[in-house]
């Protein structure tokens, strides 16, 4: 049987504690990534045993905050491959996706690629989608300098890739409200810090730069609780899973709503959230 032949492209990941998810995706990108590279942030589970034991190859570094965490990634991993993905390690990319991956990174004209990923909730697929920027050129990108939800900034033409990317973000509310709950505590510290916007943000702009413009006054609209989940559960389709949609609908709005009170809480007691260290330690002591 001949050998087949790996994609030119290097997986990084990021990852605290997933040994319950690292197998799975090593599985999943094992065969047809030529290298997957995983950036630990001291885990206390067996990530780290696991990830070596299925063949990624890890490196150590304490987390400061999502933006230097892939920061290191991109610029002090020896990545040789010409193409590099940024994956979590809740994803599983379908064999649609990988197919197409393949023949678009052949073209030399792109140098980088929106993917749609699914959000599953609860188990299954809640028939939400996002486009993300995931895969780029080697040393074409860089992170945008935010506490939580980092944007990768990727210089020249970029395209769209279809084909599912599985985001396997909560599997139950339990580890949705755990981890929501680190989110919207770095959310509040960054917009305090002045430390929360990836991009200018621009109600005329593209669609980060009008997100970003949301973000930053989205605090100031009236009935805006309501709004979004009418935007979650209507405009985005969520209401298509049912009882999961809905659930997950009200949970995101519920988000937005505890990133504001605990910007108001800075502001009140600035102690309460000191730094990302402490927030940190609290969370995954937890």
């Amino acid at each position: 049987m001949p050998i087949k032949k790996l994609l030119p492209l290097s997986v990084l990941m990021i990852t605290y504690n997933e040994q319950h998810n690292i197998i799975k995706v090593i599985k999943n990108l094992r065969g047809w990534a030529k290298e997957i590279f995983v950036v630990d942030s001291y885990s206390t589970d067996k990530t780290v045993e696991l990830a070596k034991k299925y063949g990624a190859k890890v490196y150590k570094k304490k987390f400061k905050n999502f933006s230097n965490q892939w920061n290191f990634a991109i610029k002090k991993i020896p990545i040789k491959t010409k193409w590099v993905m940024k994956i979590d390690p809740d994803e599983i990319v379908s064999k649609v996706l990988k197919k197409n991956i393949a023949k678009e990174i052949s073209n030399n004209e792109f140098s980088g690629f929106f993917l749609k990923r699914y959000l599953w909730f609860m188990g299954n697929n809640i028939n939400v989608k996002q486009n993300v920027l995931r895969i780029w050129k080697h040393k074409y990108c860089s992170f945008s300098n935010v506490l939580v939800n980092e944007h990768p900034v990727v210089k020249g033409k970029l395209k769209s890739i279809s084909g599912e990317l599985e985001h396997h973000d909560s599997p139950t509310i339990f580890h949705w409200l755990n981890k929501q709950n680190l989110y919207s505590s770095l959310d509040a510290l960054g917009n305090y810090k002045d430390k929360y916007l990836s991009f200018e943000p621009k109600i005329f702009g593209n669609s980060i730069e009008r997100r970003m413009w949301l973000k930053k006054y989205f605090q100031y609209f009236p009935f805006k609780y309501f709004l979004l989940f009418i935007y979650f559960w209507l405009y985005l389709g969520s209401w298509k899973a049912g009882y999961r949609g809905y659930v997950w609908s009200k949970l995101r709005s519920f988000y937005f709503f505890t990133v504001i009170l605990k910007q108001k809480e800075l502001i009140i007691n600035p102690k309460s959230h000191t730094n990302v260290k402490d927030l940190i330690n609290k969370w995954q002591k937890f």
